[in-house]
């Protein structure tokens, strides 16, 4: 049985990882049938869901920045209608300080950072206070990835999310309520893309890991007739094999049916 250490309570799964649903409570995400408000987010617990991560902001390529009151008036009536039915754990996929306070304010329990905390200082203290779970996610700024090889991109990745991590714990965060993303798709290359899809999760075992694979470019460049979602759900089961905790989907009924059949073949 997997077992997710959230700040007051611990959930279990008996399939081999847990599977967040993503709701994006944007009008500009990448992938469309994501988008939604409530009736999404029931759909998405009633699939088999054992976490929903709530965004208000997208963070595809080439995605229109909004401001922290925007983020905040898209995802609080969200989080309120469902703390109205539901205890599941809400993740907020958010790079402010002002949205996530606002979410933990009415029951969110995980920060989902692609920047893994940086720009604010204010982000580590609200963890910290809080001891709530959190997400670290690697990306490249600009050329930086330039500066690795396909061969190096484990090394580098693992080394700088751990950095993060290990300075967490250090100021007294409890290593249970940390979860590490390796950053698909972010200011990578496809070939670095796939060399972490193939290595990190067996590479990073201090930790437990996210792998954010759902439907993105990179999926859709190693299968011939562009099918994410089959792409995804091999891809998926993948890491699992490897390691990786949780997979953070669009398509939560086929990841649950995987991973189910994945417990019987384990």
């Amino acid at each position: 049985m997997l077992q997710l250490q959230l700040k007051n309570k611990k959930i279990t799964t008996e399939r081999p990882a847990f599977v967040m649903g993503i709701l994006n409570v944007t009008p500009d995400s990448f992938f469309d049938k994501s988008r939604g408000g409530i009736e999404r987010a029931f759909q998405l617990i009633e699939e088999g869901a054992d976490v929903l991560d709530i965004g208000g902001e997208s963070t595809r390529p080439g995605y229109t920045p909004v401001s922290a009151e925007d983020e905040i008036k898209r995802i609080i009536p969200v989080i309120k209608e469902i703390r109205k039915q539901s205890d599941i754990p809400l993740s907020v996929d958010t790079m402010k300080y002002e949205v996530m306070k606002a979410a933990l304010e009415e029951g969110a329990d995980i920060f989902n950072d692609v920047t893994a905390l940086e720009n604010d200082e204010r982000k580590i203290q609200l963890v910290l206070e809080n001891n709530i779970n959190v997400i670290l996610m690697h990306q490249f700024y600009g050329n930086e990835s330039t500066r690795v090889t396909d061969s190096e991109v484990n090394s580098v990745v693992t080394k700088y999310l751990l950095q993060k991590a290990d300075f967490l714990v250090g100021k007294g965060l409890n290593p249970e309520l940390i979860l590490l993303d390796p950053g698909i798709g972010f200011g990578k290359t496809p070939e670095e893309n796939i060399m972490l899809i193939k290595d990190f999760c067996s590479q990073q075992t201090k930790y437990k890991v996210l792998m954010a694979l759902s439907r993105k470019r990179c999926i859709g460049t190693m299968v011939e007739n562009g099918d994410k979602l089959t792409g995804t759900i091999v891809s998926d089961i993948f890491a699992v094999k490897n390691g990786a905790s949780m997979i953070r989907v669009h398509d939560v009924k086929e990841a649950v049916a995987s991973l189910n059949v994945m417990k019987y073949l384990q």
